[in-house]
């Protein structure tokens, strides 16, 4: 863990970096010298403090997020399923892996295009956040899996050790950390993938349907501020999902 010291210089290494990221960002805005190629950082400020005000914004924003954790959740709950099944026989992955596979081949803007063919607007975002995600859980639950000391299943056995104990005790601490890291992945690749859906599907809210409106009507400084509120989500959520991660290993 690093030291308060370290912690600090860390602090003062991205903050230097995001200056140097925003200085970057004002000298390109003032050489292009169109904001609508290129709008300035305060120009990009100003209009997210006016889409902070308005009342669309955040039902916008609760339409996304929804459909995002939606999404998410449901490819961890089949993810987590399918993944213990493969890990536990061989057949079973076998005749998984070409599914998965093809899922992971297939570029995004094909499964949204196909997604909005099958299933209402609103549906869309979440189809598409469930998809990219189950693959990701499940080979990562499958590995999870395969990972098991069966030693020290043998050694529960001999024990006369109940199933759910060994589960919870054995089987749980090495599927945990390949779960987390495939969630962790999962959900940061759900929001762009949600926002994606949302610019193609154009529900009736979202952040995806604001950006959309606002490169229609050219407001490529609003574009960014949609862009901003989206990153913002994104770092939100998994800072969330963390944090509950940490505290669950301290519990256990």
């Amino acid at each position: 863990m690093p030291s308060p010291e370290g912690k600090r210089s860390l602090l003062l290494i991205r903050i230097l970096s995001l200056l140097s990221f925003l200085l970057l960002w004002e000298l390109a805005s003032r050489w292009m010298d169109s904001p609508i190629i290129l709008p300035s950082p305060e120009a990009t400020l100003k209009e997210t403090w006016m889409l902070l005000r308005t009342g669309g914004f955040y039902r916008s924003l609760g339409a996304t997020l929804l459909r995002g954790v939606t999404g998410f959740l449901l490819s961890v709950g089949a993810g987590l399923s399918i993944g213990i099944l493969s890990g536990k026989s061989n057949i079973l992955r076998e005749f998984f892996r070409p599914f998965l596979t093809s899922i992971q081949s297939t570029p995004v803007l094909a499964i949204i295009l196909l997604a909005l063919i099958w299933f209402p607007t609103e549906t869309v975002p979440v189809f598409v956040a469930f998809l990219m995600g189950f693959p990701i859980i499940t080979t990562n639950v499958t590995e999870g899996i395969l990972s098991v000391d069966h030693r020290l299943l043998e050694m529960a056995k001999v024990f006369r050790i109940d199933r759910w104990r060994r589960a919870l005790y054995v089987v749980l601490p090495s599927i945990l950390p390949h779960l987390v890291g495939g969630a962790s992945s999962a959900l940061g690749l759900s929001w762009r993938v949600v926002v994606a859906s949302e610019v193609l599907s154009q529900p009736l809210l979202g952040i995806g349907t604001g950006m959309q409106e606002a490169k229609l009507r050219l407001e490529t400084a609003r574009v960014f501020a949609w862009t901003l509120a989206a990153l913002v989500l994104s770092y939100s959520t998994e800072s969330i999902f963390r944090w509950v991660v940490h505290r669950l290993k301290r519990l256990a």
